[in-house]
């Protein structure tokens, strides 16, 4: 039972009031009366329980969000997705999310059903992808091609998803969490999927010569808090124990988190207000089973890799080849030439990243040469420059309501003059979001800038608060705010100099 519902926020009685998967049973009346005929409650709110974002700066032109678990691809299924944004023209496009998603923009609601059926033919599903549900559950890029990873968690991955969504179905039982949950599953030795910002995060460890995982719960960013996660003081085998913690800890927090003010509703919330010794009670008597005690010291021992490059596969003979996609925008042709090359040089199969980049496995030696001289590697290198290499941005008010400045065109812009003015001996991560949500993850960059509104010469103008120092991989932490309301007209001088102090940047002759 939910608790505290005498307590319930406005958005928590929208809830009460009707499901949100409720409206998958109407979505054909609402593609007959059209979007401005619905009620405020669903278009706003419940649509985006089947993946449907309204956004209220492009009125008619919704945002369709998919799940791809462990950000894994077949170019059967990039191909209806690009043929999907082809239709809608200049409108039309994608992008790759921090969590190796796609989101799908200028679609149009009257489609919707019809895209659905194409989404199912491929076996694909955009539900429970957004609000209050478990967003895409992310895995290592490499999982099943790196010969030193140590778990293929991509069997996981997929029976995580489909024990929280049934099968694609929907599924009521996880349908009304407090606020919104993400998990990360890690097979290799870097921590590519980012553990530490993940509400449960599974990374690889041995216990006693048995290989399984550490669990971490609680990480998040949000408006008001962001928090790395912790020790649960767990250890679970590679197997069925690692779908049934994550259901344990998932009703728990749906039961028992907090419900009165969504700025505290994440799992970490919970965790503060009972304790980690109480929680983990909680969870081993919804689990009904003991956990093992967490071993002392995880096995992510590399520093973290982005992909980019040519690198051989495990699979004697074939390699991957990793293709940088500046900010994630992928246009509807990019799609379509990914899934034909996926197909032609590869096995019909393609891997998104956290940093927003594809990677193209399974291509054998002599193709190699054939897929580099594809005019398609002209715009998505796999050798880019240093700061467009690792550039990562959220949306930004270009498509999404909440973004207080536009980021992914400013992003590429300033990071190609600071290109022009400096050169750098090593890649530097530059993150950017367009507000204190921190889609665009700034707290875990090099250098991360956050969307907020500056006062200049007596006008209010889009700027950022500045965030240096984030680690990921091995030993990550948090970056910390050290420059707060720099106007986005300065900001080329002051990255310039954080550059140069702190990253060995040198200015051109």
């Amino acid at each position: 039972m939910i608790q505290g519902e005498n307590k319930l926020n406005k958005f928590e009685k929208l809830k009460a009031e009707k499901d949100g998967l409720k409206v998958k049973e109407q979505i054909d009346d609402f593609a007959q009366i059209g979007w401005e005929a619905m009620d405020k409650n669903d278009l706003e709110y419940r649509l985006k329980w089947l993946g449907i974002f309204f956004r209220p700066v492009t009125p008619g032109k919704f945002m369709l969000r998919l799940r791809i678990p462990n950000g894994i691809i077949t170019s059967s299924q990039m191909r209806v997705l690009g043929e999907i944004v082809q239709g809608y023209g200049s409108q039309g496009s994608a992008d790759i999310t921090t969590r190796q998603n796609l989101q799908l923009r200028g679609i149009e609601l009257q489609d919707i059903p019809n895209i659905f059926n194409q989404l199912n033919s491929v076996g694909m599903t955009s539900i429970q992808s957004g609000i209050d549900n478990v967003r895409n559950i992310t895995g290592s890029p490499m999982a099943g091609l790196d010969e030193h990873e140590l778990i293929d968690t991509r069997d996981l991955v997929q029976k995580v998803q489909d024990m929280i969504t049934c099968q694609g179905q929907g599924n009521p039982e996880f349908s009304n969490l407090p606020r919104k949950f993400n998990i990360a599953i890690e097979g290799g030795r870097d921590n590519s999927v980012h553990a530490e910002i993940n509400d449960i995060a599974f990374v690889p460890v041995y216990k006693n010569d048995r290989l399984g995982f550490n669990v971490l719960v609680g990480g998040f960013f949000s408006a008001k808090r962001c928090e790395a996660a912790i020790e649960l003081d767990a250890w679970v085998a590679n197997d069925q124990s690692v779908v049934d913690l994550c259901r344990a800890i998932l009703l728990v927090f749906r039961d028992h988190g907090p419900r009165e003010n969504r700025q505290k509703s994440r799992l970490m919330w919970l965790i503060d207000q009972w304790g980690i010794e109480r929680f983990r009670q909680e969870v081993v008597a919804q689990l009904g089973v003991p956990l093992e005690k967490a071993a002392e010291k995880d096995a992510m021992d590399w520093h973290k890799r982005d992909h980019l490059g040519i690198y051989p596969q495990k699979q004697a003979g074939l390699s991957y080849i990793g293709l940088n996609v500046p900010v994630g925008r992928l246009q509807a042709q990019d799609m379509l030439d990914l899934a034909r090359i996926a197909e032609l040089y590869g096995a019909g199969e393609l891997r998104l990243t956290v940093e927003q980049n594809v990677i193209i496995p399974h291509i054998s030696f002599e193709n190699l040469e054939l897929v580099k001289a594809e005019p398609l590697l002209n715009k998505f290198s796999p050798n880019p420059s240093p700061l467009t290499r690792s550039l990562v941005s959220c949306t930004g008010s270009q498509f999404c309501g909440l973004a207080i400045v536009e980021t992914k065109n400013r992003a590429l812009a300033i990071s190609r003059e600071l290109e022009q003015r400096l050169s750098l001996p090593n890649p530097v991560r530059i993150h950017w979001t367009g507000c204190p949500n921190s889609c665009g993850q700034p707290q875990v960059a090099d250098i991360g800038l956050m969307g907020t509104k500056v006062s200049k010469n007596g006008k209010i103008v889009e700027g950022v608060d500045i965030f240096v120092g984030g680690k990921v991989g091995k030993d990550a932490k948090l970056g910390s705010c050290i420059q707060k309301g720099v106007a986005c007209e300065d900001l080329i001088p002051v990255l310039s100099a954080i550059l140069q102090d702190n990253f060995g940047a040198v200015v051109k002759s």
